[in-house]
């Protein structure tokens, strides 16, 4: 029994390790059999989260092999990134033609494998200034590109509206220096965010 319970904490601590999300915090109480169902359930999630990340690496096998794609299992979930010009003109925020048979790859796996998943879509820019484009500052422009993905993945291809949320972090969370051209450009980026669900427990049963 006490190999259990300690073989036990060490996978929570590895799932909670992996995915952590801000704000979600399990609180375990020794020997509650929701505990051991909730980890049974994460690492059911986890499972989902490793077959969307195949499907998904199969489906966009040439966007990612030319460097317009990026998928990857971070502590947030299941990221895929697009650089923003593969999605948008320069200063606008409507999706360019081209761009939906790549969202439609993206739509049909959260419409089957991790269908009970939530997704948050983060739009990012560089630092450069807003000057022609009309739009107030890089906050206005990354949430709208942000919205006019969560459109496209409502209206076109019928994902729960419900399972959708958006951020724009503008030029305030870079993911490389915005002082050559290369990192300006990696740091303009649409993120889809697969979800894994966690609740947060409440201690009710104090001993």
């Amino acid at each position: 029994m006490q190999n259990r319970h300690t073989g036990l904490k060490a996978l929570t601590l590895v799932i909670l390790s992996t995915f952590a999300l801000n704000g979600c915090t399990f609180i375990f109480q020794k020997g509650k059999r929701n505990d051991y169902e909730r980890i049974t359930q994460l690492k059911s999630q986890i499972s989902e989260l490793e077959r969307a990340k195949a499907e998904l690496e199969d489906r966009l096998g040439k966007e990612i092999s030319d460097k317009e794609v990026k998928i990857e299992m971070l502590e947030k979930g299941l990221v895929i990134t697009f650089v923003s010009e593969v999605l948008f003109d320069s200063g606008k925020a409507q999706l360019k033609p081209d761009s939906f048979q790549k969202l439609d790859k993206v739509a049909n796996v959260i419409n089957t494998t991790v269908r009970d998943l939530n997704i948050g879509i983060e739009g990012h820019t560089d630092n450069d200034p807003i000057r022609y484009s009309g739009w107030k500052t890089n906050w206005e422009l990354s949430t709208g590109r942000a919205l006019s993905v969560l459109h496209y993945l409502i209206d076109i291809n019928e994902v729960g509206p419900g399972r959708l949320s958006v951020i724009g972090y503008g030029e305030f969370h870079p993911v490389e220096s915005n002082d050559t051209v290369e990192g300006k450009a990696k740091n303009r980026r649409v993120e889809i965010v697969i979800v894994p669900k966690t609740k947060k427990a409440a201690d009710e049963n104090l001993e």
